[in-house]
């Protein structure tokens, strides 16, 4: 934070002035910008001061944010103010961010000016739909906004206001709003800020910790830019909510077993497979891992920092944790998801929550849940299977949390016993290990041409029918690698056909490397 306090030479609390004093405020839903746009008004109107809110929503949750808009201003001479109803360019006194991207767009709204604005952002970071729906890493690029908030703003006040107001019980609304009392934007005092928020009865302890917590830190100067905290949602944590003495078992298998540079992706690699399905399959996992390290060790991994083993950490854990009916079904009936889905809604007390949701299921995925030879059997009689999948291929408007649904879901969630005898768990296991072949047949001769093809399992993700394109994609890649794996840059030409198969869900511009390749090869 260059400064503590904004120099706008305001006004006393009762004092007129001659022009409004302006604020933006850009949050998405959940994170009570309404909430905040009432308190400043509210805490205007309680020193007579005219104010007036205006916003235009956003289309829905990350697919676009909310712009609140308050003026602000003492009568004068007993005289109401005219007031604007939307920012203009260049003229907006405070814009407050709940999210680090929403900071940057308004910087290219140009309603941050180095003259004028103090920028109030959070640098955690919630996903936009397009950022979690891209075929690999969607993330968008946030250098660019971290260095355009040094230069765009008169005054910057970034730090993680999210997980400030978390740890506090509270929403992201009440630590802006400490942030704005503590960078004395507006000539109120601290208690006349708190006095709004005790006006607001239920929620008030928690709004106010939060809101003196954020004073605080503001007041310090220990806010300041950084790299946004990418916040990740999950249902539940990966590992037990209890130590598991078997886990505790495999954990100081893995610590012995394998190289400090690889530590950490191997954990979180276990822990998500154990999460999966269970401690057995977590030793699975890990005699796997074994295997490819003694692979890596024997064609030098050592000065390659073991990264074929770093990898093969990262993506085995993806693989043998695909999704299923019975993952989907699981996830969907944690506690973890309700608590989240009523946090995010800012649900009071006595509130009942409802979530109707659209299920598509195929046939596919239900004969993936059976035995493995029934299933097989059952895939050989096309008429049959036509008729059942006619009963099943039909979409469905499913309330989670009704007790019919429920106990539907939370039953399959259960099957997870039977998923190791399953036809889709053999179709998984095959098509694993022939792309772990693949590289550690590559990585004897070309280290980097093995890494590259684990790399390559980042193009299998989801479910159903995108679940499938991505398979596609993928067999399509290693069979184009085979053509070119005995050149001197296969694992350029390897590295080139996984990013054209991530850039368009199509696949043409995969198959325009293919066909380059099959020119020369």
């Amino acid at each position: 934070m260059r400064d503590e306090t904004v120099r706008l030479a305001l006004p006393a609390a009762g004092e007129a002035t001659e022009r409004p004093i302006s604020l933006a405020i850009v949050a998405m839903g959940g994170q009570g910008g309404g909430v905040l746009t009432d308190w400043i008004v509210q805490l205007a109107e309680n020193h007579g001061w005219v104010a007036q809110s205006t916003s235009v929503p956003g289309v829905a949750q990350r697919t676009g944010a909310t712009i609140y808009y308050i003026e602000a201003m003492p009568p004068l001479d007993g005289r109401k103010p005219i007031l604007s109803l939307m920012p203009t360019p260049g003229d907006v006194d405070v814009v407050m961010a709940a999210e680090f991207m929403e900071a940057g767009r308004s910087i290219l709204r140009g309603l941050v000016t180095p003259d004028r604005t103090t920028l109030i952002a959070s640098n955690h970071r919630s996903f936009a739909i397009g950022e979690k729906i891209a075929p690999g890493n969607g993330i968008a690029d946030d250098g660019a906004v971290t260095g355009a908030i040094g230069v765009a703003a008169k005054t910057e006040i970034i730090f993680d206001l999210n997980a400030l107001a978390i740890a506090h019980g509270s929403v992201i609304s009440a630590a802006m709003f400490g942030a704005l009392a503590a960078a004395g934007v507006l000539p109120f005092s601290r208690d006349s800020y708190l006095d709004v928020i005790r006006a607001g009865g239920k929620g008030a302890k928690a709004s106010i910790e939060t809101f003196e917590a954020a004073f605080d830190r503001v007041k310090t100067g220990a806010a300041d830019v950084a790299a946004p905290a990418q916040t990740k949602q999950a249902d539940n944590a990966a590992s037990p909510a209890t130590p598991d003495p078997d886990l505790a078992g495999l954990v100081a298998r893995l610590n012995q077993e394998l190289p400090e540079p690889v530590l950490a992706m191997a954990r979180a690699g276990l822990r998500k497979v154990v999460d999966f399905q269970d401690v057995a399959y977590g030793g699975e996992y890990l005699d796997i891992l074994r295997t490819l390290h003694a692979a890596d060790r024997k064609a030098g991994g050592g000065a390659h920092a073991y990264a074929f083993t770093q990898a093969a950490a990262k993506y085995l854990a993806n693989a043998m944790s695909y999704d299923d009916v019975i993952r989907v079904a699981d996830l969907k009936t944690r506690a973890g998801r309700r608590a989240r889905i009523e946090n995010e809604l800012e649900m009071s007390q006595g509130q009942v929550l409802q979530t109707t949701e659209f299920m598509h299921p195929r046939m596919e995925e239900v004969m993936g849940m059976l035995p493995a030879g029934f299933g097989r059997w059952l895939g050989t009689r096309p008429r049959l299977l036509g008729w059942l999948d006619r009963r099943v291929n039909r979409g469905r408007r499913v309330r989670t949390y009704s007790l019919p649904w429920f106990l539907a879901l939370y039953v399959v969630g259960g099957l997870r016993g039977l998923r190791r005898r399953s036809l889709r768990h053999a179709i998984e296991t095959a098509h694993r290990d022939g792309w772990l072949k693949a590289a550690t047949d590559a990585v004897g001769t070309n280290y980097q041409l093995g890494v590259e093809i684990l790399q390559c399992r980042r193009l299998v993700k989801g479910y159903s029918d995108t679940h499938a394109r991505g398979l596609s994609k993928f067999d399509r890649t290693l069979a184009a690698i085979k053509l070119v794996e005995r050149r001197d840059d296969a694992a350029d030409w390897a590295r080139r056909l996984r990013e054209a198969a991530l850039k368009d869900s199509a696949g043409k511009e995969l198959d325009g490397v293919i066909q380059t390749i099959k020119t020369f090869a």
